[in-house]
């Protein structure tokens, strides 16, 4: 909380006055913990918008990431631009759990798609796997429901659109973790897919898709 107060004057005051006195172009800033992306319209406000952070951050004794901080081009004519160009595509960026990716729909117009950060769920699976090892002795019951928390929590959180593959994939593997986790209870222990199925089906939800598409929140 504290830090949050802090950034609130380090950063997102400062940087409402920065858009207001210097840029030349339409600029957006969305922050989240110690965690921001900052949007420009035009390239020459973003390295003049960054010149001027790492100086005021200074001030308060702050500094940003060094691997974590750079200027990448992307949004709608991203693609276009840099095709024309003869670059690669643009880069992507991770923020707040989700890689961010300059697509395309099947319509051929641009679509921001966005995918679970592979990092983030490699780190997750690592905790329930570790889990479920303390919990290898508990009633199948009790880890049930502790795992359908799990899911339901990831789904909640990571169930933008067109995620639906990793989110798929989280529970898939959850599945795989657990039966692993029940056959090394007892050396006689048969978890056949059937059996792991009916377990799966009474406690674990199904993935499904949560949230709208960001331009539907706006909608007014």
């Amino acid at each position: 909380m504290l830090a949050n107060i802090y950034l609130h004057f380090a950063y997102d005051c400062w940087a409402q006055g920065w858009r207001k006195e210097k840029a030349t172009g339409d600029a957006i800033f969305v922050r989240y913990a110690d965690d921001s992306v900052a949007g420009f319209q035009r390239q020459e406000d973003a390295h003049r918008f960054l010149d001027d952070l790492r100086l005021n951050l200074r001030k308060y004794g702050l500094e940003l990431h060094p691997d974590k901080t750079r200027i990448l081009e992307f949004g709608r004519f991203a693609l276009t631009n840099r095709k024309r160009r003869k670059m690669r595509k643009p880069e992507t960026f991770e923020f707040l759990g989700l890689t961010h990716i300059c697509g395309k729909s099947r319509a051929g117009i641009f679509q921001l798609q966005r995918q679970t950060s592979r990092k983030r769920m490699a780190r997750k699976l690592q905790e329930v796997k570790d889990e479920l090892r303390k919990r290898m002795h508990y009633p199948v019951p009790e880890v049930g429901r502790w795992l359908a928390s799990v899911v339901r929590g990831h789904i909640q959180y990571y169930g933008v659109p067109l995620n639906y593959r990793a989110i798929s994939t989280f529970r898939a593997q959850v599945i795989r973790l657990w039966r692993f986790a029940l056959m090394r209870r007892s050396q006689k222990a048969d978890f056949t897919w059937d059996r792991m199925g009916r377990l799966v089906s009474n406690w674990l939800p199904k993935p499904r898709i949560v949230h709208p598409y960001p331009e539907r929140r706006l909608v007014v």
